[in-house]
């Protein structure tokens, strides 16, 4: 003799099973959002201060290549003319005080001519996110080869900043 559940064969039990099956099945419930919105919260306070110091790290090179390309041309004009005023930097004339933009417009190179043998180039951040580097706050090459860097609290940080020396 077997015996047998009436609750198996009742044809509506099936129907709700298969309802409830798709229930679960069709999406995500409010508390496993709120854990994958918690995981990427974390994710992103720590991925994104180093994203943002790897940005200005990057950013350093548009002062310093392009104060290494007004350095060589300051030298082919002075293997001419024996004088570094009046030279062609980047299709501008340079002399005593003036300025140049970098070509990403992150800094601004000031050139210093003292006299005719000697010159010192400065740039400084001019936009952001450079504009908020402490580390590399200003940058210096001199006529003689002499790379320099300063932190905003005019700290020596050449090494970091100029990535030698």
């Amino acid at each position: 003799m077997a015996i047998r559940c009436v609750h198996q064969h009742h044809p509506a039990l099936p129907w709700l099973n298969a309802r409830a099956r798709r229930r679960r099945e069709a999406g995500v419930t409010l508390m496993e959002l709120m854990v994958v919105v918690a995981i990427v919260g974390i994710l992103a306070a720590i991925a994104y201060p180093a994203y943002t110091q790897f940005v200005m790290q990057t950013n350093r090179t548009d002062a310093t290549k392009t104060m290494q390309l007004a350095a060589q041309s300051l030298e082919r004009c002075y293997s001419v003319s024996f004088n570094y005023a009046g030279c062609n930097v980047n299709g501008r004339i340079v002399n005593d005080t003036s300025t140049i933009g970098t070509p990403n417009t992150l800094y601004t190179i000031t050139f210093a001519i003292p006299d005719p043998q000697d010159y010192t180039m400065t740039a400084v951040a001019t936009a952001a996110p450079q504009t908020s580097d402490s580390q590399c706050a200003q940058f210096t090459l001199a006529s003689s080869g002499q790379q320099a860097a300063q932190d905003v609290n005019a700290n020596d940080n050449t090494k970091l900043c100029w990535g030698s020396n």
